[in-house]
């Protein structure tokens, strides 16, 4: 099979898997962490958000386990979906023509029963969390069944993109709190506002690409302006997290993840280059580093908070 334009040269899914399983490895995006990564960032974040603010002596390991599970299930069965609905678009695009469906490696049929099997996957993860938590999970999914087709009735899909991939911004609160409050509620906005900008410089890969298909994105909505709607974004989102901290009490450590991950995301706007393909895709997987620059600030100041506490008592 050729290999698909966006994977990392010699991934273990291309040089590992048996040519039976690597198609559908390829259909759930294994080859290509990143999207998980950045799917499970959020709940990462919740978890760890709620944990100091509840007092508690670190971010539950059982939770973050969890939405690792269900981050690599969903974001699969999402890819996979996306792939089904996209077969017709994604061939006639350079970067996404050798897609396992649009390629005909795997038929509509075949992924069909490997999305019902991720989504079982991400249900039985879902199952394993509080009630309220579950009822909180289910709410995502119509957002995540419309976000494929929203390209073609709106020129800003990655507000809906933003949506479905922060909704594990509330999901760690539910699960601690069994309840959404202000903070969560500001940790989802700010997601919203990242996973929007990141996804715009993503989206600058096919600018051309698209406009000759005729589907839509904020890279074409933007344009060379990209650069100002980028940095509006990230200042919201830094904003918007800054609040949520204070919401949650959070103590110096969990700050200075902030700032740390607010420099990260200065400098994608200033290196950007929305004519440079390699280097956007470059900046976009840079993400996963900023946001696990955030957790570890969060984590580190939940434990700290806890020592402190301790050492006091």
């Amino acid at each position: 099979m050729a290999p698909v334009a966006d994977a990392p040269a010699g991934n273990w899914v291309d040089r590992h898997a048996p040519p039976a399983v690597l198609p559908f490895l390829r259909l759930a995006r294994l080859d290509r962490p990143i999207g998980s990564w950045l799917l499970l960032l959020p709940c990462w974040w919740s978890t760890a958000l709620a944990a100091g603010a509840a007092g508690d002596p670190y971010p539950d390991p059982r939770l973050l386990i969890l939405f690792a599970i269900g981050a690599v299930a969903m974001r699969g069965a999402g890819c996979t979906w996306n792939d089904i609905l996209d077969r017709k678009i994604d061939r006639m695009v350079a970067r996404t023509q050798n897609r396992p469906v649009a390629s005909g490696a795997v038929s509509v049929p075949a992924a069909f029963a490997f999305l019902v099997f991720q989504a079982l996957v991400g249900l039985a993860v879902l199952l394993s969390l509080p009630r309220f938590a579950v009822i909180t999970g289910i709410a995502s999914l119509g957002v995540v069944a419309v976000y494929p087709l929203m390209k073609r009735v709106t020129s800003v899909p990655q507000l809906a993109l933003g949506i479905a991939f922060s909704w594990g911004a509330l999901m760690g609160w539910a699960s601690v709190f069994r309840s959404i409050d202000d903070p969560a509620l500001l940790l989802f906005a700010g997601s919203v506002c990242w996973v929007f900008a990141y996804d715009t410089i993503y989206a600058h890969q096919d600018r051309e690409d698209d406009a000759i298909v005729g589907v839509r994105s904020t890279a074409l909505l933007f344009g060379q302006a990209s650069w100002l709607a980028l940095a509006l974004c990230y200042t919201a989102t830094v904003i918007l997290f800054a609040m949520a901290l204070l919401g949650a009490d959070s103590g110096i450590l969990a700050w200075i993840g902030l700032v740390a991950f607010a420099f990260h995301l200065h400098g994608q706007v200033r290196r950007l280059d929305i004519d440079d393909p390699a280097l956007c895709l470059a900046i976009f997987k840079s993400n996963r580093d900023a946001g696990l620059i955030l957790f570890a600030g969060l984590s580190l100041d939940t434990i700290g908070q806890h020592l402190a506490a301790l050492w006091l008592s």
